[in-house]
């Protein structure tokens, strides 16, 4: 005799018993194939939350001295916030500091728990402004961009297959020197372990280019796949090469990606007829200036390029 269980399909032994017990003869079919990992979609970033941090930032840079520079109190106020904003989030985060040009320097690392940690991706962007002035697109934008895709992944409970890093480097503006501090303590094998960096250093100019990073074909076509799918083209950074944190994890074999929206290289004609905007200006005139304030930002881009920074984060992490 078989057991049954109402109200559900045999099992294969039971089928298999029943047909020896009847003569018959047994077909095995063969196991279905394991289904593979659907890959997460990625949500849409808020454009007006990246401008909250953004507003944020420039009210620190306002209360200490109009910037938020290197071993200035603004610089380490902007850390406090972001971090304050990590650690509810649900983040381990850390703090390396550093000393350069006789200051006090930090590193804010944040590390969302689960993943394989045999396999990083990491993000990352710099906190610090040059002392002329608050640094709201260089690099604000792309540390707001970053900070509100790491708070999309808590908000949204995503459970990536990689593990998920999101860095705020300081002294980028003295020549890399916290994510070349960053890079050169950490071992051979930890350095091995980070298969993507990638690196959002002014992301909202006002005059706007979309160029994308082409150090590695792999990162390079995640984001030109997600611009492709907007009908945005795009063209290779060259402007900014090897001039942001990208280049320490480059210079030690870590593949590295990234977006770029232009600063002090002139706009030309045929680039104002594919992306807008006026040819034969600066895609940031107030770069490095006072005036690279909350009003300098066009939110068209950034909210086109936060969007991508979500878009690589769950691509090339699920």
């Amino acid at each position: 005799m078989t057991l049954s269980v109402p109200g559900r399909l045999p099992t294969a032994l039971t089928v298999a018993a029943a047909a020896l017990l009847t003569g018959g003869t047994v077909a095995w079919a063969a196991p279905a194939p394991a289904t593979p990992r659907a890959a997460a979609a990625a949500p849409d970033i808020p454009v007006a939350n990246v401008k909250a941090h953004l507003a944020r930032l420039q009210s620190i840079a306002t209360a200490n001295g109009g910037n938020r520079a290197h071993g200035r109190s603004g610089n380490k106020a902007s850390l406090d916030y972001v971090k304050s904003k990590l650690d509810a989030a649900g983040f381990a985060t850390s703090v390396q500091q550093f000393t350069s040009s006789g200051r006090t320097g930090y590193n804010l690392v944040a590390d969302w728990p689960g993943g394989d940690t045999g396999h990083v991706v990491m993000t990352g962007a710099h906190l610090d402004s040059v002392s002329a002035g608050p640094g709201i697109n260089d690099d604000g934008s792309g540390s707001a961009a970053t900070l509100e895709t790491a708070l999309a992944v808590s908000r949204t409970g995503y459970h990536p297959a990689k593990h998920l890093r999101f860095a705020w480097w300081g002294a980028e503006e003295l020549g890399m020197v916290g994510s070349r501090t960053y890079v050169n303590g950490l071992s051979a094998a930890d350095r091995s372990k980070i298969t993507a960096y990638l690196n959002f250093d002014m992301i909202g100019s006002p005059n706007p280019g979309y160029f994308v990073y082409d150090d590695d074909p792999a990162l390079e076509k995640t984001f030109q796949d997600y611009f492709t799918g907007l009908g945005i083209a795009t063209e290779p950074e060259t402007e900014g090469d090897g001039r942001s944190d990208h280049a320490p994890f480059k210079n030690a074999g870590i593949p590295v990606g990234g977006l770029f929206s232009g600063a002090d290289y002139i706009k030309t004609a045929a680039q104002a007829t594919k992306w807008g905007g006026t040819s034969g200006r600066a895609f940031d005139r107030c770069y490095h200036q006072a005036c690279d304030t909350s009003a300098n930002i066009d939110d068209t881009a950034l909210d086109h390029d936060s969007d991508a920074v979500a878009y690589a984060v769950w691509t090339l992490s699920s």
